[in-house]
């Protein structure tokens, strides 16, 4: 058998990141693929997970790891693929690495995608959107930091990669006038902050914990916010905000859903598709 964890480690430590180039949030999504499949695969087969072997993960433990993805954990067939496609890239790469699990990394890499119809993205209001960026109690801790979350994912764009890897450095001091983003691909660009933004910002650097993680945006632990963190908070935001916004009830409002918002109300205000795809980060016009 063929220990599982010396050859993720490498693939996520050394492959990703020195052979193929890969962002930190590239590396980041990888591993979160990997730590799902992992839990699944010990859940399932009663072990720990620094006991599984590259021979338990097979065809039919991944599909039924991808069927968890979409069932239990209510993840889209989009997000299936993504889970797909990371567990395909790791098995390319163990084609060369172990050459004794060949016949089984060519099968993991025939399994099919699962087709998804185009989709169209719910945008909010400019009223919905303040009224989501208003719904945090600027008089707790928590409501501070997630008013500057919520701002600067809206003024700015941002993906929710972008949002959680923000440190305190990316933006100068003592204005907070712009903020340094490094996006997809190591592309880096610089947004001017509104002055909201600067202000609800201003407001979470005054009571910050110091002495913590050095990114910006912290759970109660002291520690990085992590994605599903930020969308449990947003979720309850946007659950008060309904009560001034009731069709917000309707829509499923995700990050990604305050990024494509400033995305639209920027085209609306400049009418300059190729200004909105450098805002975002894009590499073309086509980018998502």
């Amino acid at each position: 058998m063929t220990a599982l964890a010396p050859y993720l480690a490498k693939f996520l430590r050394e492959h990703l990141p020195r052979e193929r180039n890969a962002s930190p949030h590239t590396v980041a999504a990888y591993a979160h693929s990997f730590t799902l499949l992992v839990r699944f695969a010990a859940a399932r087969l009663k072990r720990r997970p620094s006991d599984l072997a590259v021979e338990d993960i097979d065809p039919k433990l991944v599909l039924e790891f991808l069927d968890h993805v979409e069932e239990n954990r209510g993840n889209s067939a989009r997000t299936r693929n993504t889970r797909l496609a990371a567990v395909r890239t790791f098995f390319r790469y163990l084609e060369y690495q172990a050459p004794a699990c060949l016949d089984q990394a060519l099968r993991i890499r025939a399994l099919p995608i699962k087709r998804t119809d185009a989709t169209l993205i719910d945008h909010l209001t400019k009223e919905e959107v303040q009224a989501v960026l208003a719904a945090p109690d600027p008089r707790s801790l928590g409501g501070t930091r997630d008013r500057a979350m919520l701002h600067l994912t809206y003024a700015a764009g941002l993906r929710v990669s972008e949002l959680l890897s923000l440190r305190i450095d990316d933006f100068p001091q003592p204005s907070l006038a712009t903020v340094k983003i490094l996006g997809k691909g190591r592309r880096e660009r610089v947004l001017p902050l509104w002055r909201e933004t600067q202000t609800v910002l201003r407001a979470w650097l005054a009571v910050r914990p110091s002495g913590q993680a050095p990114e910006l945006f912290l759970n109660r632990n002291g520690g990085r916010m992590s994605r599903d963190g930020f969308a449990h908070r947003l979720a309850l935001h946007v659950a008060a905000a309904t009560r001034t916004q009731p069709p917000l009830a309707d829509k499923h409002v995700t990050p990604h859903v305050l990024r494509h918002s400033c995305a639209m109300h920027t085209l609306a205000a400049t009418g300059d598709i190729r200004k909105v795809a450098l805002w975002l980060g894009h590499a073309s016009i086509r980018a998502g």
